[in-house]
């Protein structure tokens, strides 16, 4: 098994997994209503999507009710979180993680912990594939850059998608007007994260 990258899609996992259940708190507590369409946000009134920068945390369902939505993001999410840190590794394991973020977005789940999902489902379908440098092989520069990057990049990530609510919380209005550098800032991180660990593996894990 390569560690790196069994660190990483658990972690991706776990995010992606706490953020759907975040949403489907917020789902739930807005009871048995209607959806006006497919696209909702989590977060009922009083808040307003324009004048907050998580734009109410948005989400889509299928369903019409915001309390079954709740319901099934927070099993869902539930679920990921259990298997990205006990079955991931296993063969079929970032298979499932990437099936299960399609009813991750369908019900409630956001728009963005899919996304994560699928990445963290992509690297473990790689846990037990990547193959390690012989020992009379040395490393490509950009394999060995890629290497130093781990674990620097997923705790970046990690630190960013928690520390911004603690960012935007005194510096709303910033977050706003960044535009679409925060959601490119995740996404560069969201690469990065799996190539750097990747490459680490490469090194560091021994074939076998």
């Amino acid at each position: 098994m390569r560690k790196a990258s069994r660190t990483t899609a658990s972690v991706l996992g776990l995010f992606a997994g706490g953020a759907s259940i975040e949403h489907g708190i917020y789902e739930i507590l807005r009871g048995n209503v209607r959806p006006d369409g497919l696209m909702i946000n989590s977060m009922g009134p009083p808040c307003q999507p324009e004048a907050v920068w998580h734009r109410c945390e948005p989400a889509m369902t299928i369903l019409p009710s915001f309390l079954i939505t709740g319901i099934l993001a927070v099993a869902i999410g539930a679920f990921f979180i259990l298997w990205s840190l006990a079955f991931v590794q296993r063969k079929r394991g970032g298979l499932v993680l990437i099936l299960s973020s399609i009813p991750m977005l369908l019900f409630g789940g956001g728009i963005f912990p899919p996304l994560i999902g699928i990445v963290a489902g992509g690297v473990g379908t790689r846990i037990n594939r990547i193959p390690a440098l012989g020992p009379n092989r040395r490393p490509g520069v950009l394999v060995y850059i890629a290497s130093r990057l781990w674990p620097w990049t997923l705790i970046v990530l990690a630190g960013w998608l928690l520390g911004q609510w603690l960012v935007g919380y005194f510096f709303n209005d910033l977050l706003m007007g960044s535009g679409f550098a925060v959601p490119i800032l995740i996404i560069g991180l969201l690469v990065l994260s799996p190539l750097a660990a990747t490459a680490h593996d490469r090194i560091h894990s021994r074939d076998g």
